[in-house]
């Protein structure tokens, strides 16, 4: 069974289908209408002329008699051959007859009804006719009048003739003229859905507040429509319910961590002290990415802000730069000289940088830097030293609490996340590969803009 992608191909399709039918139907149709408008008006012709005999027929003393004008025996005549007549009385006997041999123009008929047309062969000639039954003086007769079909009306057999040919020359251009106007029709008549399809292609978790218009939409996808309105609705609702969950928790975090912190300041035991601060900053840091995503799910670009990407870049390595220190590791920003312009808001940028800055930290050895370049097509790229980022796993590590290893502390799984919904508001891509030498670059490109004489963006020295 034949499967159809959209609505307009079924349509489309199927009005084939119906033109092809149309398009043989319709002609033999006409054909055979025609054909009997022919015959209808042939057979009035032979009444006609059955009449015309008639009226030439009288009774005289118990004998009829024939006197046709000369134009009418000239017409009737063998040597003009289009029309002969017969007259025969009850028992068949031929009275009167145009044939130079007297004989009846159907001879094996024997009257038996009042209007009867019939159809023989002379030689090679095809004869038509008609008996028709007459009362001339009280005297029952049949007047048999015949045309010669090769002898027939000469516009009645071109019409007939050459009707199919010549109506289907007309007829399919007409058809394919009525396809190509019903592709436009239906193309217009559902731009209203293929517009609320191109609309919810960009729902999604980023956008729920996104509705289909159901202006112009037509009444039969109408419910539909709304039934989708009202998902989303509640589809919005529960992301919504979430999101203020997820800060109202972390906000609710935020104190009892501090007042753990302050407490534990009081041990005596250093080591357990150091372990427990350790634990508490991990803590810590996964309230503020929680924070941090119901922040950014609301969150939206204005079109008129910008970033310079350099700029920004820098600021997150000054930012790094004590803790790598911290680490026996080291930071290092090299690419563009000058200004790279982008589309942005320059401190969701920053986070970003930072995050995957703060990620490479965490995977790249001792002794190893982490470098952050910035290229002049709106590119910034951070690589490490670390083991990379097998091939399989490259579509999970954006998952929200995606971890590779569970059982190591202090991450949450949120940082990468945070990363593609900020390059997700910015319309931006990331990608990840593995270095040659060992470790990953993750890329994050931005749209580039032109700005002339532009001023350096504020730089962002904590988040």
């Amino acid at each position: 069974m034949i499967r159809f992608r959209t609505i307009i191909s079924r349509i489309i399709s199927l009005h084939v289908i119906a033109i092809t039918v149309t398009a043989i139907g319709m002609p033999l149709a006409l054909y055979w209408l025609l054909s009997s408008s022919a015959t209808e008006l042939q057979h009035r012709a032979l009444r006609e002329n059955a009449e015309t005999i008639a009226r030439y027929l009288t009774a005289e003393n118990g004998n009829l008699r024939l006197d046709l004008p000369p134009g009418l025996r000239e017409l009737y005549s063998e040597n003009y051959g289009r029309y002969g007549f017969a007259v025969l009385d009850g028992t068949g006997h031929v009275l009167f007859s145009s044939l130079a041999t007297g004989a009846a123009i159907f001879p094996g008929d024997r009257p038996s009804a009042p209007e009867r047309f019939l159809e023989s062969r002379r030689g090679s000639a095809v004869i038509y006719g008609a008996s028709i039954e007459k009362s001339i003086g009280g005297t029952s007769v049949w007047i048999q009048v015949a045309q010669d079909l090769a002898h027939r009306d000469v516009l009645i057999d071109d019409i007939v003739a050459d009707f199919f040919p010549r109506v289907g020359w007309i007829t399919v251009p007409i058809l394919l003229l009525l396809l190509a106007i019903d592709i436009l029709i239906f193309r217009r008549a559902l731009l209203p859905v293929r517009q609320a399809s191109d609309i919810a292609e960009t729902i999604g978790p980023a956008r729920t507040d996104v509705r289909l218009p159901t202006d112009g939409m037509p009444r039969e996808i109408l419910p539909l429509v709304s039934a989708v309105n009202q998902a989303l609705a509640r589809l919005e609702r529960g992301f919504r319910t979430q999101r203020e969950f997820t800060a109202d928790a972390a906000h609710e975090l935020r104190t009892p961590l501090a007042i753990l912190s302050a407490r534990i300041d009081t041990l005596a035991d250093a080591a357990i002290r150091e372990a427990l601060r350790r634990d508490i900053a991990g803590m810590s840091r996964m309230v503020s990415q929680l924070l941090e995503m119901a922040e950014l799910e609301d969150f939206v670009v204005d079109p008129g802000e910008t970033a310079d990407l350099r700029s920004v870049a820098a600021d997150v390595a000054a930012f790094i730069a004590p803790l790598a220190v911290a680490q026996g590791k080291t930071i290092a920003l090299g690419g563009a000289d000058e200004p790279v312009w982008i589309a942005g808001n320059p401190e969701t940028v920053f986070r970003a940088i930072r995050n995957l800055a703060e990620n490479a930290l965490s995977h790249t050895p001792a002794g190893t830097a982490v470098e952050i370049e910035v290229s002049t097509d709106g590119v910034v790229r951070v690589l490490d030293a670390g083991p990379g980022v097998p091939v399989g796993e490259r579509e999970h590590i954006f998952r929200r609490f995606w971890r590779r290893d569970r059982r190591r502390p202090g991450n949450a799984g949120l940082g990468l996340s945070i990363v593609q919904r900020i390059l997700e508001a910015h319309a931006g891509t990331i990608e990840v590969e593995n270095r040659a030498s060992g470790g990953a670059v993750f890329s994050l490109s931005f749209r580039l803009i032109e700005r002339a004489g532009a001023v350096r963006q504020s730089s962002f020295a904590a988040d």
